[in-house]
């Protein structure tokens, strides 16, 4: 009997023991498929923390300066409406002559056009009583000139009979092709010696900024007049064509514009030449121009694009001017401001505002257009800008 119990205990004890280790396999089992899924959602959590870092640095590189600037830029409701003004003029400078195409630029009407002018004179006569006498002249006129805006001319027509709808098309051809060409000239002569200037300071700095202060210094106005005295004496003796007259002008008003551009680009090359990429260039031994004209002119660029903006403006009101004082376009040519030059009239200014008015809208919708802009873009290109 007691081997029978001995023998009952000691099974008893190596079934305990055997549970116990099935319960210690058990309980590492579970332990380890804890951490796989402790590891799996470790896993998951950094692969859509990894594709959430994707997706910021995918938006980062969307926005490069460029974008930014435009993305500047266009919140601003004066910069859009400046751009619809400019494009605008220019699709109708552009295009109108090609759609309406009833009159051309220097076609007169010639349609007879019968007038009748009265008036009346009180005299006495030998006894002393008063008498009216009424006159009525009919005049017949072989140009119809300064006619009212009709279906015929929308606009009306000046004092040489053409229509001033088409006149106003083709001025606004010549006083934006003068803005934008002056600018472009004014740009590189500005740009080159600018450049040069800032680059190498010392005596070449200090020859060209004193070329610049006597341009500065010049009264323009007074040598716009001798020098339209010369070109209309060339124009008369023959040695020039009438029509040279507009790129004589361009010339002008380019050789007395564009200082202001030489000392934008030597202030902003005096900054930009002591940077660490500029070393840089000198230590791999480019060629001077090359330091100048790739890496230190594109950096000067936004400023040059918001002074070139401004300045287009400027040089369309400036011609205006010299148009209007019959320094500029002449005839057959016609430009905004020789449209305007007519209200030296009296008679016209009263009562014929269809003549010169609309050149006037012209002129300030041009320059408003392009100072909405170059403002705008000053604005998008100001690093110290928040917003």
């Amino acid at each position: 009997m007691e081997e029978k119990e001995k023998n009952l205990t000691e099974e008893i004890q190596q079934n305990l023991v055997s549970a116990e280790e099935e319960v210690e396999k058990i309980s590492v089992a579970t332990s380890g498929e804890n951490v796989i899924d402790a590891e799996s959602e470790d896993v998951q959590m950094s692969e859509s923390e990894s594709e959430a870092n994707v997706v910021e640095l995918e938006t980062y590189k969307e926005m490069s300066p460029i974008r930014l600037i435009l993305r500047r830029f266009f919140r601003s409701r004066l910069s859009i409406v400046g751009l619809v003004m400019i494009a605008a003029l220019i699709l109708f400078c552009a295009f109108g002559p090609l759609i309406y195409t009833k009159w051309g630029e220097t076609e007169i009407d010639q349609t007879a056009i019968e007038s009748t002018i009265q008036n009346a004179y009180v005299i006495k006569n030998a006894e002393g009583e008063t008498i009216t006498v009424y006159e009525e002249m009919t005049y017949v006129s072989s140009t119809n000139d300064y006619a009212v805006p009709s279906k015929d001319h929308l606009l009306g027509t000046d004092d040489k009979g053409m229509d001033v709808f088409v006149r106003l098309m083709y001025g606004g051809r010549i006083s934006l092709m003068i803005g934008f060409i002056v600018v472009i000239l004014e740009t590189i002569i500005g740009v080159i010696l600018g450049g040069l200037a800032g680059y190498f300071g010392g005596k070449v700095d200090q020859v060209i900024m004193r070329i610049v202060d006597i341009f500065n210094c010049i009264p323009t106005l007074p040598i716009l007049l001798i020098a339209s005295a010369v070109i209309d004496s060339w124009i008369t003796g023959g040695i020039i064509q009438p029509s040279s007259r507009i790129y004589i002008l361009m010339v002008m008003i380019t050789i007395f514009s564009w200082s202001g551009t030489a000392r934008l680009v030597r202030g902003q090359i005096l900054s930009l030449r002591e940077q660490e990429y500029i070393t840089a260039t000198e230590v791999m031994g480019l060629p001077t121009w090359r330091k100048i004209f790739v890496h230190l002119i594109p950096n000067v660029m936004p400023q040059l694009i918001v002074s070139m903006t401004l300045g287009l403006g400027s040089v369309i009101l400036y011609e205006s001017t010299l148009s209007y004082l019959g320094l500029g376009v002449q005839m057959p040519n016609v430009a905004w401001g020789t449209m305007i030059a007519l209200v030296n009239d009296p008679t016209i200014f009263k009562y014929h505002p269809n003549v010169w008015l609309p050149a006037g809208i012209m002129i300030v919708i041009a320059v408003l257009g392009f100072n909405f802009v170059g403002d705008g873009l000053r604005d998008a290109m100001d690093p110290k800008a928040k917003k």
